[in-house]
């Protein structure tokens, strides 16, 4: 016996005593190495995966957080009273990021870029495996990239990340943040960012900033051709832009075009026609309407996305155009601007601060809408306003232009000549100096200031001085918008308004000072509209007035119809004179070619109101017959009252006999309240420290009506009312 188990006859170990065929035997030794390596490869997979997990919790750590949409950074922008585009801003580092959405670009486009980048995009959870599968096998086949598998969310977390797509690393950071991006974000919200972020080159990010560089065009139109080349330029924007190497980008846009004939998504005939469209060889600019306004807005608003003015974009647009072809006539170094304003809501409907904005010869820079300047004689309606209102002076009334001095001061007419003895009227329209001096003198210069001041505007007086006559002339600074808010105040009957460039809520109207009485603001719209037009009219009668200031520095011309107030200035923004700068051959066919690109027919000025007395000079009452000027009113005290209207002697039309009668308004000048007021000797004051009454006669006739003061001074007139 040598210790060992017997064995069969072939050699095998026999079972041990008590073992039978059932038994269990002991595992051989390939079971014994599968067990191991099955062992070993589950430690490998645990650790592999424990290891992976670690790494996509580290990269997850590290990736940025997923955007909002809507708090993308964007370019600051400034649109019209329709939303429409006048200027927008550059992001960090001069990029143009313009805000977009899916609604705002082309459903074609759209259409187009998922066809080509991403045919599952709708389906997928951020991450097309059949397609990264597809670029693997192709790169193993031919041994370089022949298609791309990231998806268009794949790409906007490469957008959001920045860095490389070549790089593992970098290509797996992108299939997480695609995960993260697909669980936060709708399908909708992954494509606005798409939108908002792709690269187009230089410094265009998102397809609204890429339409309006490349086409100059908002995105929301497009044709087969731009779409493609918009879908190709993302893949490399710099090696493909169009401004640098137009070849490469119609080579790419035409590649594009194949594939997407391939896909199905366009027929071979539309791809044909548009592979024929030429490819834009260089960027145009971004646009750049009211910059002036808009940069003055971003000021007052500098965190706004969005800022909106109250400018027709359109006009705007014209304007800034006839703004640079009349400053070239007028001067190398010449300037013009113009303001329009919708008289009746305030809105201002278009500002051209210069003839180039970008224009450093002509100082482009600066606002000559805001800038301080002498009107010369665009003054002289409110002048002759005030004398309508105290009962002072008709139309019609006569006037003397002739060499006259007040006090040391003497003015000449524009042209050195004297017309002797003329109407308010065509005093008014030849624009004659003497007399709208002497209407001041009466007036006073200190009222004229003081009602600028109710029609918003801020008249600057040299040195701080009191004001005197010559204001009326020019001695006086202020804007061409101040200019634009008087005369919208003449336009509206008197009544003031707030001019503003950005829209304002509905407010009640404010219980404000008139600007001019109803009557006499009538009575100077009609005057105005009698001055004759340059030789290019516009369709319909506009009521308007020229100025040139001392020196041929500044040329005015300012007019309205029944809707729109329009000013124009042209002069150097320097100050310096230009030689032949007048307003009635500078300014005057600038405000008429205006008032044409407002296209429609003008809106006609209003009627005259009741109470006007539209008569000739002959059929005045005699104390309106020639101007009752600072000779008449000296014969008086300082002090004594004066009934300043209605006139004594004239016939007032109140409507009594039609049936709808209207109060008749009294007015006192001088005197010292407490006033007592009568009527055919009947006391009917109501208001008594007031100086205007208002009185509801019982019918049509003769009344006296009278005034005596605190200090018993009285004065009466004696009317006829119907």
């Amino acid at each position: 016996m040598n210790g060992k188990p017997d064995a069969d006859s072939n050699g095998s170990p026999r079972p041990l005593a008590g073992e039978g065929d059932d038994a269990p035997r002991p595992p051989s030794r390939w079971r014994r190495r599968g067990t191991i390596a099955g062992l070993s490869l589950g430690l490998a997979a645990f650790f592999a995966y424990a290891w992976l997990g670690g790494v996509l919790a580290e990269i997850d750590r590290s990736l940025p957080p997923v955007p909002d949409p809507a708090k993308v950074p964007t370019s600051q922008i400034v649109v019209d009273r329709s939303d429409t585009l006048l200027r927008p801003y550059t992001i960090a580092e001069g990029r143009w990021r313009l805000p977009v959405t899916l609604a705002d670009v082309d459903p074609m486009f759209l259409t187009m870029l998922k066809g080509y980048e991403d045919r599952r995009f709708d389906e997928h959870h951020g991450v097309d495996w059949r397609a990264l599968g597809r670029a693997a096998g192709q790169i193993l086949r031919n041994g370089h990239v022949v298609s791309g598998g990231s998806t268009l969310t794949m790409q906007v977390a490469r957008l959001v990340q920045g860095g490389s797509t070549r790089q593992a690393e970098s290509k797996l950071k992108q299939i997480v943040h695609a995960r993260a991006l697909e669980q936060k974000l709708d399908k909708n919200q992954i494509l606005s960012l798409y939108l908002a972020l792709a690269p187009y080159g230089g410094n265009l990010e998102g397809v609204r900033a890429a339409t309006l560089a490349y086409f100059g065009k908002e995105p929301r139109r497009l044709t087969i051709a731009e779409a493609a080349l918009l879908v190709a330029l993302p893949q490399s924007p710099e090696a493909r832009r169009p401004d640098r190497d137009p070849k490469a980008a119609k080579a790419a846009r035409d590649r594009v075009l194949d594939r997407l004939v391939t896909a199905g998504v366009l027929d071979e005939e539309t791809a044909a026609s548009a592979k024929t469209e030429r490819i834009p060889e260089a960027r145009k600019p971004f646009p750049m309407l009211a910059a002036h306004l808009g940069d003055q807005a971003r000021k007052r608003h500098p965190t706004d996305p969005v800022i909106r003015l109250t400018v027709d974009g359109r006009l705007q647009a014209k304007l800034e155009a006839l703004a640079g072809i009349r400053a070239a006539k007028v001067g190398a170094k010449a300037s013009v601007a113009i303001l329009v304003a919708d008289q009746v809501t305030g809105d201002i409907l278009a500002s051209v601060g210069s003839a180039g904005f970008m224009d450093d010869g002509r100082n482009g820079y600066v606002d000559m809408t805001e800038a301080v300047r002498s009107p010369g004689s665009t003054l002289k309606p409110l002048i002759y306003g005030l004398a309508f209102e105290q009962g002072l002076a008709h139309p019609q009334s006569l006037i003397e232009d002739k060499p006259s001095a007040f006090a040391g001061y003497a003015p000449v007419n524009f042209d050195g000549f004297y017309r002797g003895t003329v109407t308010i009227h065509d005093a008014l329209t030849q624009s004659l100096n003497v007399p709208a001096v002497q209407v001041l003198d009466a007036v006073g210069p200190a009222r004229l200031i003081a009602r600028l001041k109710r029609a918003a505007a801020s008249p600057r007086l040299p040195d701080m001085s009191a004001a005197g006559l010559a204001v009326g002339l020019g001695g006086v600074g202020i804007s061409l918008k101040d200019l634009v808010s008087v005369y919208a105040a003449i336009a509206r009957g008197g009544r003031p308004v707030a001019l503003h460039p950005e829209p304002l809520p509905v407010l009640a109207s404010a219980d404000t000072a008139p600007v001019l009485e109803p009557l006499a603001a009538w009575y100077v719209s009609d005057i105005l509209a009698d001055v004759p037009p340059p030789t290019i009219g516009a369709r319909g009668r506009i009521a308007y007035k020229t100025g040139t200031s001392y020196g041929y520095r500044d040329a005015w011309s300012i007019g309205f119809d029944g809707r729109t107030v329009i000013g124009v200035w042209a002069g150097r923004a320097d100050g310096a004179p230009v030689s032949g700068l007048s307003g009635i051959g500078t300014a005057a066919p600038v405000l008429f070619e205006a008032f044409d690109k407002l296209g429609g027919d003008r809106a006609p000025l209003p009627p005259a109101p009741r109470g006007a007395l539209i008569a000739s000079n002959g059929d005045l009452p005699a104390p309106l017959k020639r101007f009752r000027g600072s000779d008449i009113l000296a014969n008086k005290a300082p002090d004594t009252p004066e009934i300043a209207f209605p006139p004594d002697g004239v016939q007032v039309d109140l409507g009594i006999r039609a049936g709808d009668p209207m109060p008749l308004m009294i007015k006192i000048r001088n005197g010292q309240p407490p006033f007592t007021w009568f009527a055919n000797g009947v006391p009917i004051a109501q208001t008594p420290f007031a100086r205007a009454e208002s009185w509801a006669p019982d019918g049509p006739g003769f009344v006296t009506l009278s005034v005596v003061d605190s200090a018993g001074r009285s004065d009466r007139v004696t009317v006829f009312v119907e």
